[in-house]
């Protein structure tokens, strides 16, 4: 038994220490909900956690470190989740936007892109605004750092790609592009990174900054993930999932994951275990096991779960004590764990960040607390049928 919100709830007794908890976003009603995942001997088994209604508008972006969950709104809030305590931590407000995006560095810094043209640093442990930088003349549609934390790329829906240097804070190069890019990812080893325009994913070399290699799908791209540093597992507006090679840009694999188009997706990699997981807007959430030396057979569905929700992005928190790790940050992990409180990105000089730092911005920001316990799904009582004489 477990209290929370001043009441109790049964919760089914976990198989093995809870090693990840799926989190979800709603667009109706505008929801924040988790699963717990639990494997024993390589089989996975999904229950529900909670449920919370925390955003006045659908969720339009989710993300996770080793602590917190933050979600992103179209009622223009960013909203903070402690998973270890499972109490809501508080709301930022600076944006005049829905939120786009988000992404953690390590544990001390947040990202967060939105449609008013900004990009904000958030520092984690006190989560203050470090710098609101005026990333785009429009919509910030997406943005990824760099493994190191040097470096952050954006695009917007002023058809250009922007690289943000994050050691000084300014921007560093600015590329035009011929039409408005909706994702942007590095590699986890950062040697090359991708855009992806409505259903053509470009893939460029770091170093030159040129285009090596083009992949094109049938439908408009929903999501996109690096499993390694030369495979992208592809999804879009169908029931499809495509894993492609970077180098070949050749479709090395392609089945159907949904009865309906897929919203996002997430992977992590635990013992070897190469794990996928999707949304769709069919309700379900997936879990499937790649194999990639048999990458060609396709993964194998570990377990799913039906939210009976209408999906619209995905993250998978991980819990420490589990041993997993993302499979993005693979390269960046050690350098994270050792250098996560001197990291380049607080080592920007702090007088830039204070003397200069928009007085404006400084007062629009707000942090309201809430440490409000996160509510268990309530479990629907079936009718008893009476039974005939």
């Amino acid at each position: 038994m477990r209290r929370k919100s001043g009441r109790s709830y049964s919760r089914p007794e976990s198989p093995v220490p809870t090693p990840l908890t799926q989190a979800a976003g709603n667009f109706s009603p505008p929801s924040f909900g988790t699963n717990l995942a639990h494997m024993r001997r390589r089989s996975w088994t999904v229950v529900p956690d909670f449920t919370h209604h925390a955003h006045s508008a659908s969720l339009s972006a989710v993300a996770v470190n080793n602590r917190f969950v933050v979600t992103g709104s179209r009622d223009e809030t960013i909203q903070i989740y402690d998973m270890k305590k499972k109490i809501e931590h508080g709301a930022l407000i600076q944006h005049n936007g829905t939120i786009t995006c988000l992404e953690f560095y390590g544990t001390a810094h947040l990202l967060s892109g939105a449609e008013d043209g900004l990009i904000c640093i958030w520092n984690t442990k006190r989560w203050e605004c470090l710098k609101s930088i005026k990333a785009h003349k429009g919509h910030v549609t997406s943005l990824s750092i760099h493994p190191s934390g040097k470096l952050a790329l954006s695009v917007g829906t002023d058809k250009t790609l922007r690289t943000w240097n994050l050691v000084e804070g300014r921007s560093a190069f600015i590329k035009n592009l011929k039409q408005n890019a909706h994702i942007i990812k590095w590699s986890p080893d950062g040697e090359k990174y991708v855009t992806v325009i409505t259903n053509k994913v470009d893939i460029y070399r770091l170093d030159t900054a040129s285009i090596t290699g083009t992949i094109t799908t049938e439908k408009r791209i929903s999501s996109l993930r690096f499993i390694t540093d030369s495979i992208l597992v592809i999804a879009g507006d169908d029931e499809m999932i495509r894993f492609y090679s970077c180098d070949s840009q050749k479709c090395l694999c392609e089945f159907k994951a949904h009865e309906n188009r897929i919203k996002d997706i997430y992977s992590f990699e635990r013992e070897g275990q190469h794990v996928i997981v999707t949304a769709s807007s069919d309700g379900y959430i997936k879990m499937w096991n790649l194999d990639l030396d048999k990458i060609k057979d396709g993964p194998s569905l570990l377990c799913e779960v039906n939210t009976k929700a209408r999906l619209t992005c995905l993250a998978v928190w991980l819990d420490r004590a589990s041993e997993m790790k993302e499979n993005t940050d693979k390269t960046a992990t050690s350098s994270q764990e050792t250098e996560d409180e001197k990291s380049s990105v607080t080592r920007i000089d702090k007088d830039f960040w204070t003397t200069k730092r928009v007085k404006i911005a400084k007062r629009k920001r707000k942090i309201i607390p809430e440490k409000q316990k996160l509510k268990a799904p309530v479990q629907k009582k079936k009718k008893k049928q009476n039974s005939s004489a």
